[in-house]
């Protein structure tokens, strides 16, 4: 991959072999973010695990505390009551036929569905469509609840997923170059923490192996984990 004068003069100013303290991680990234958006955060975590194995196959959301500094645009599939929760809680789009059929002729404009149960039989037809795209409802990533308004409410808030690749990594975006260095710092803290409550009691020796955090244009920093 060819990458432009920008990214490469940063790569100049980086160590790469150097372990950061996550203080000096986050300045550095922060100092060199050049795109002339309000780039993304995000936090790169290798872990010790076996996803082919369900006991290890880590998927779970998380609040952060200072949450993403991402607006996000929330669609609800429900019906009566859970539908006008879903609205007085905030949600962007709410509906149940109607917008499956938008979904099924290619409507996009929603980052992340949440559904009622009841609604499962008709979107669970929608898999090959909404899969692929990251945005199929799930249990296990809190889309799937008959608690819709308290589901909207915390993805608006912030609440990301925190889901293992088929490589045993992690990625997750932990806020914005336009964060100040701390509120960063205290959102990958607490990302750490809960992939360490996380631990499967049958993965043996290193657990954290490599943690590493970059901009959306910039390259990866990678940090020492006695640091977090």
């Amino acid at each position: 991959m060819k990458h432009g004068k920008k990214y490469r003069t940063v790569l100049n100013n980086l160590d790469r072999h150097h372990l950061y303290s996550l203080e000096d991680a986050v300045a550095f990234v922060k100092e060199n973010a050049s795109a002339k958006f309000n780039e993304t955060v995000e936090i790169s975590v290798n872990l010790g695990v076996d996803p082919r194995h369900a006991e290890q196959n880590i998927r779970v959301t998380t609040s952060l505390p200072y949450g993403t500094g991402k607006e996000v645009k929330v669609l609800v599939l429900a019906k009566g009551s859970a539908a006008k929760e879903a609205k007085d809680n905030g949600a962007d789009f709410v509906g149940d036929d109607d917008f499956i059929q938008k979904l099924q002729g290619g409507w996009t404009d929603a980052d992340v569905i949440i559904a009622s149960p009841d609604m499962m039989p008709k979107v669970g037809r929608l898999g090959k469509i909404l899969g692929p795209k990251g945005l199929m409802p799930n249990p296990k990533s809190g889309t799937v609840t008959p608690q819709v308004g308290n589901a909207v409410k915390e993805i608006k808030a912030g609440r990301i997923e925190l889901r293992v690749d088929k490589y045993g990594v992690i990625h997750a975006p932990v806020g914005k170059c336009s964060f100040e260095n701390e509120q960063l710092i205290e959102n990958i803290k607490s990302v750490i923490s809960m992939l360490r409550r996380l631990k499967p009691s049958v993965v043996k020796g290193t657990y954290l192996k490599k943690l590493t955090i970059s901009s959306t244009m910039g390259p990866g920093v990678k940090i020492n984990k006695t640091t977090v």
